[in-house]
């Protein structure tokens, strides 16, 4: 743990979330992702002092939109989302937000709330779940509710629900985070105790006016699980790097990027959508065939670079025995583009 300690530096720790989980077990091969989250990294900051800062997350506008509409959905005990859920439950308990120093009295809190047999909306619980050899604090956004007897985890989000129909990949991303918390209440509770159905509360249309809608995370949940015992353990990872790696911010630039490269990446597209360190590695990973998306590195295996890649397609390089089938595909391309343009 004090190595942990030492490759973040002075900062305070980032606590994973919903979000983190669902991008580290979307990219399960990427070491240095799974390091810099463990040892709890300020990600925003170290692509920052690296020289390449993105436009990572929510605009100001949109935080602000969800913070009111979440807020106006808990007015009154809940009183506007009990109406829209129409669930018949009695009963609100916010467990409220909590420094470091007291998550795992309030885990213990809201342990007991969910194994009573009391109906209620659970508002701000704590849990837990395993991530690749570490034990991770999860501060949900969510109200989870008995209804026939299971937990149901309940998920609010700002996007619109236009005429029944709402964007699929905001759907997607929130079904996956939904899916978390599905698994870190089951983790604790046991899986008949939790339904895989949950509940998406959005804004109708284009004004405030709350919808639900049921949306089912078995899939995600399958997927989730399998991705995550995939995962190698950080403890391994970082017992392997020298003692020399640290992403302490307060170093210079050149040194950051030198503990950066001493940690693999599996930079892939869709990282620039779900990860803050991903236009570095962006940069770090040009002109090799895995930046150009997993179906390319997929088709051609073995080839690792753009231009190798273009020399096989051409012929004026020999293909290994390992490199033979991706070659052949390369050279059907070159040809079948030849004779488009011709």
């Amino acid at each position: 743990m004090n190595r942990i300690a030492q490759l973040r530096g002075p900062e305070p720790a980032k606590r994973h979330n919903a979000r983190t989980i669902a991008a580290l077990t979307g990219n399960p091969g990427c070491s240095r992702r799974s390091v810099l989250d463990a040892a709890g990294v300020d990600k925003v900051a170290l692509a920052a002092r690296v020289g390449f800062p993105g436009s990572f997350g929510q605009s100001r506008f949109a935080l602000a939109r969800g913070n009111a509409f979440e807020a106006m959905l808990k007015a009154d005990d809940c009183e506007l989302l009990r109406s829209v859920l129409d669930v018949g439950v009695v009963g609100y308990q916010d467990l409220g937000a909590d420094d470091d120093a007291t998550l795992t009295a309030r885990h213990a809190r809201t342990r007991e709330l969910l194994t009573s047999a009391t109906s209620a909306l659970v508002d701000h619980p704590l849990l837990t779940l395993s991530v690749a050899g570490q034990t991770v604090f999860l501060e949900p956004d969510l109200i989870a509710f008995q209804s026939e007897g299971r937990l149901r985890v309940v998920e609010i989000k700002s996007f619109a629900i236009v005429d029944g129909q709402a964007d699929a990949a905001k759907v997607a991303g929130a079904a996956v985070q939904a899916a978390v918390y599905v698994l870190a209440l089951r983790r604790l509770l046991g899986d008949d105790r939790v339904s895989h159905e949950v509940i998406l509360v959005c804004p109708s249309n284009f004004s405030l006016t709350p919808e639900a809608v049921v949306v089912d995370v078995r899939k995600q949940l399958s997927t989730l699980k399998r991705q995550l015992s995939r995962l190698s353990s950080v403890t391994e990872l970082i017992d392997s790097l020298p003692p020399a790696v640290s992403f302490d911010v307060a170093l210079s630039p050149a040194a950051l990027v030198e503990s950066l490269a001493s940690v693999s990446a599996r930079y892939v597209p869709e990282c620039l959508s779900t990860c803050e360190m991903s236009v570095f590695c962006r940069h770090e990973a040009a002109g090799t065939t895995a930046s150009l998306g997993r179906s390319v590195r997929e088709s051609l295996g073995g080839v690792e670079t753009v231009a190798q890649a273009l020399e096989l397609a051409t012929g004026t390089a020999t293909p290994t025995p390992d490199q033979a089938e991706a070659a052949a595909l390369l050279r059907t391309a070159a040809r079948l583009r030849e004779e488009a343009l011709s």
